[in-house]
């Protein structure tokens, strides 16, 4: 909404970057992350742009308002990084209206 007169305001409410941090420093979650990627989690971007966003409440500065940006915007490319482990049909089967085979025992 370029040229609106809406100010602007962060992305996230603040107290979700607070619970995504406490989220993050959990035990169970660091147990989960080290045992999928081997590294523990770091937690500590949360923890800035919570305190960006309390800032920006109470200042407004532009320097917390471009941090926060930046901030989704790295997050947001950070999950364009993954590809999709399905392969995303176009079309529906061919078969698709078929009625399933629910009392057949299925092929080994």
């Amino acid at each position: 909404m370029a040229g609106s007169d809406l100010p602007w305001r962060p992305p996230r409410p603040c107290d979700y970057y607070w619970s995504e941090f406490r989220h993050c420093k959990s035990l169970r979650n660091r147990f989960h992350h080290y045992y999928v990627y081997g590294t523990f989690p770091s937690c500590e971007q949360w923890k800035e742009d919570y305190h960006m966003c309390r800032e920006w409440e109470k200042i407004q500065s532009t320097h917390c308002k471009e941090s926060l940006q930046q901030s989704e915007r790295n997050r947001v490319a950070e999950q364009r990084n993954f590809t999709p482990v399905w392969e995303l049909r176009q079309t529906p089967p061919a078969d698709w209206h078929s009625p399933l085979n629910q009392g057949k025992p299925q092929d080994s």
